[in-house]
């Protein structure tokens, strides 16, 4: 069978168009521990391309240029432990946007927005 997709790579990935890329990339290697896997510069010192994993999935984002434009995205993400990983989130620099909370579901959740403009979900199933 052919190979498709890079090894160990999930088959949806979420692309992030950010203002700051290399901000983004060490936001999420200080909040979700993020492991930078590729980096493709650009001109002027931006990201055309980037890919950072977080546990089991790769996220992919660019720095923006006039043709496309930071977008601000949500994006959830499952984490062992929802208060240290959000806590870490915001002394990475993130802004809260919701305290760890449980609500009617099984999770218990909060959230931040990062300096490009990207607003993480964070979560942990507690029952």
């Amino acid at each position: 069978m052919a190979v498709y997709k890079p090894e160990q790579y999930n088959s949806v990935s979420p692309y992030l168009i950010v203002s700051d890329a290399k901000a983004t990339i060490r936001f999420l290697q200080a909040a979700f521990d993020g492991v930078p896997l590729r980096q493709h510069p650009g001109e002027a010192g931006r990201l055309m391309h980037a890919e950072v994993r977080i546990d089991d999935t790769v996220i992919m984002l660019a720095d923006a240029h006039p043709e496309w434009p930071a977008i601000s995205a949500h994006i959830h993400v499952y984490v062992p432990d929802v208060d240290t990983t959000y806590q870490r989130a915001l002394a990475a620099g993130a802004t809260s946007v919701q305290a760890p909370v449980k609500k009617e579901d099984e999770d218990r959740r909060g959230g931040v927005k990062d300096a490009g403009g990207t607003t993480w979900w964070i979560a942990t199933r507690i029952g």
